[in-house]
């Protein structure tokens, strides 16, 4: 038995030719496959790879009136794809700022209800046209054949001739002398990867931009309001009464951080009454208003014991004496539910003297910044 294979392609892959590996290598020198042409390179390395061709149909003449028109359609197509990519982020983009503003409600603006399927109808349309440009380009430009290869390991013979064979598929696909194409895949090719890469900014910004855990709606002389949006005025509750009351903006009472308690204390509570440092004229008269979310866990502490004068957090138990400003008196909570000040106006009715002087919500690691 010969210790050395002839047949094509069962050379190893080392790179420098020998008398150890033998094949392509050996009848071959760097030196002969440099000077070779590119297209003799992609006929060897074809022949050498085992590669056999059952049939051929070639693209269209070069300057022809097919591939001119081919070459229209192709391009046309990958620069509508650019186009929807480029409306997607000026959708995206100009939303706030040349275009109205977007805010989810659930009876919004015209825009806001237009902003998500417009984002979505370019963007689909974008990459649509994307795969639609691809399959023109492969059937009315690139040249067809069908060949079947055998499947071996490679050599320093096998990596020179399967680079030419990859530059000549790029010069048999005409793409350096169709310039309309070129020109649209790179303008394609921008719009969507900025396309695609535009919603990453949603993750990589500063979420503490606009102070956002430190403020709520609230603000002073905005009216305290029920669910149905109508205002409360003193006397409206009996002692001992608690009320859910949100501030009049618009959405006020679905904003997760603006629900408040408004309580009436009872005679004797508002006499054992020990306001939190700096916040003694935080209430009017025998009402107080509180935070309605936990400082443990961000749960609505919607329980109310009047007789006792506790506030209870249904989810882990927490309670909070609102004789003593909202301190925590059980269960995981360590931080005081924050109290809202409160006045009324000029028609008698509970307006807020400012936004809460703190962050409302559960603790977190740099609360104390904000």
């Amino acid at each position: 038995m010969s210790t050395r294979e002839t047949r094509p392609g069962s050379a190893g892959g080392e790179d420098t030719p020998g008398p150890l590996h033998g094949g392509p290598d050996d009848d071959y020198t760097p030196e002969q496959l440099a000077a070779m042409r590119r297209e003799e390179l992609d006929l060897l390395g074809a022949r050498y790879d085992g590669v056999e061709v059952l049939h051929v149909d070639p693209g269209p003449e070069p300057g022809s009136a097919i591939e001119r028109r081919a070459v229209r359609q192709v391009g046309w197509t990958f620069t509508l794809a650019g186009v929807f990519a480029f409306l997607f982020l000026v959708v995206y983009v100009g939303s706030g700022w040349f275009l109205p503003e977007w805010s989810w409600a659930e009876e919004g603006s015209t825009w806001s209800a237009l902003f998500t399927p417009l984002l979505g109808l370019f963007m689909g349309l974008s990459l649509a046209l994307v795969g639609a440009g691809l399959v023109l380009y492969t059937k009315k430009l690139l040249p067809h054949e069908t060949a079947v290869q055998d499947k071996h390991d490679g050599s320093h013979f096998d990596r020179v001739t399967s680079g030419a064979t990859l530059v000549g598929g790029y010069h048999n696909s005409g793409l350096p002398r169709r310039k309309l194409i070129t020109r649209s895949l790179g303008f394609m090719g921008a719009g969507v990867g900025i396309m695609l890469l535009a919603p990453l900014g949603g993750l990589i910004k500063n979420p503490n931009t606009g102070n956002p855990l430190g403020r709520t709606s609230w603000a002073e002389g905005v009216r305290l309001v029920r669910d149905d949006g109508s205002p409360v005025r003193p006397g409206d509750q009996e002692p001992g009464s608690l009320e859910t009351v949100f501030p009049a903006v618009p959405g006020g009472n679905r904003q997760s951080d603006a629900a408040t308690m408004l309580i009436r204390l009872r005679p004797e509570q508002f006499e054992a009454d020990q306001p939190r440092e700096g916040q003694a004229d935080f209430g009017y008269g025998d009402y107080v208003a509180y935070s309605k979310i936990c400082t443990h866990a961000g749960c609505p502490v919607s329980l109310y014991e009047q007789e006792t004068g506790r506030i209870l957090c249904p989810c882990h138990q927490s309670q909070f004496d609102v004789s003593q400003g909202a301190k925590p008196i059980f269960g995981p909570a360590t931080r005081s539910l924050p109290q809202l000040p409160i006045t009324v106006d000029d028609e008698g009715f509970f307006v807020a003297r400012s936004d809460y002087i703190e962050a409302v919500g559960p603790t977190y690691w740099n609360r104390e910044r904000i």
